[in-house]
């Protein structure tokens, strides 16, 4: 076994198809498939089995390849330590679920950076057990999940479990967003049986299979007409474009809101509270740009929290 069998598992597991791994390796398809057969017969036991759709791991095969990541992450950053000498560049690489008001952070900690500096930037928007994985293994350096609050025993305790360190950023209520020419948009507040007569976007990779199969609200059905989505520039075409559409959404800056077209309001008979949780490994020391940004982000979380309470104090003296 060596590095490049580790590259070339990792690689299958990516495409789930051996195949396609082939071709991203530029090697034949024989040759990859015997690799890999010689070493699960060196290791002992299968790491893939095929299925209908594709090659899968095993459940042994994903717990060696957790390590194989792991590995390998640590080669790359052990090479980075002699191929980049420059000390005046940025690393900075964050996993955060599909939300704007961090998205909107994120651009405005880019934009006070040192364009003169060399950057190493890397930002990627996934679903909470995908930031946790990838953080254990030091994929990446930190990471933003969020889940609904009935979930906190769950995701705390995985988070524990890895041995990684966390911080609740925010522990609030979703709202709805929605066009402002959609036909509740001169509301306030709406209802789960107004929503119920609309078309609910959702984001299609969020969902915990072994805890939600879907989305289910509050009365515990779920939403009859819904459009699934997997990345946040989809959600504001069609909540522009097609009638009567809505999601459930973290508070969104009012300059994306006014650049979007959009408007947000409160379910008034079904609130979900969720929290939005910084993670990290143990091991890893904040740089400079991580506190930077995490208190950019936290300053940022409560001009949205004054304005809400602002928004809710005018409501309640109309």
């Amino acid at each position: 076994m060596n590095l490049q069998h580790l590259k070339y598992i990792v690689e299958v597991e990516h495409t789930g198809s051996i195949t396609k791994a082939a071709e991203n390796l530029f090697m034949g398809q024989p040759n990859l498939s015997k690799d890999i057969k010689d070493m699960e017969n060196e290791i002992g036991f299968k790491i893939f089995k095929r299925s209908a759709k594709g090659v899968v791991p095993t459940d042994r095969g994903l717990e060696f390849l957790q390590y194989a990541k792991s590995i390998l992450v640590q080669i790359n950053k052990i090479e980075s330590l002699y191929k980049d000498k420059r000390r005046d560049s940025v690393n900075f690489s964050i996993l955060i679920p599909r939300a704007t008001y961090i998205s909107f952070a994120i651009t405005e900690f880019l934009k006070k950076i040192n364009t003169e500096l060399m950057l190493n930037i890397n930002i990627k928007e996934t679903n909470s057990i995908e930031v946790i994985n990838s953080i254990t293994i030091g994929e990446y350096n930190l990471g933003v999940i969020r889940f609904e609050n009935n979930y906190d025993q769950f995701y705390m305790s995985l988070v524990n479990e890895k041995n990684l360190k966390s911080e609740v950023l925010w522990d609030y209520e979703y709202s709805i967003i929605l066009s402002v020419d959609n036909r509740l948009s001169d509301r306030e507040t709406v209802t789960q049986k107004e929503l119920d007569q609309m078309t609910e976007i959702v984001h299609g990779d969020t969902s915990v299979p072994y805890l939600s199969s879907a989305y289910y609200n509050k009365s515990g059905k779920r939403s009859l007409r819904q459009i699934s989505v997997y990345e946040r520039g989809s959600q504001f075409d069609i909540l522009t474009r097609v009638p009567d559409t809505y999601m459930w959404v973290s508070a969104i800056p009012d300059e994306i809101l006014r650049k979007t077209g959009c408007k947000q309001v409160r379910c008034s008979d079904a609130r979900r509270k969720v929290k939005d949780v910084l993670i990290y490994r143990r091991d890893y020391k904040l740089t400079q740009y991580d506190r930077e940004f995490i208190s950019d982000l936290n300053g940022l979380i409560a001009n949205l929290q004054a304005s809400s309470c602002l928004h809710e104090a005018d409501n309640t003296q109309i």
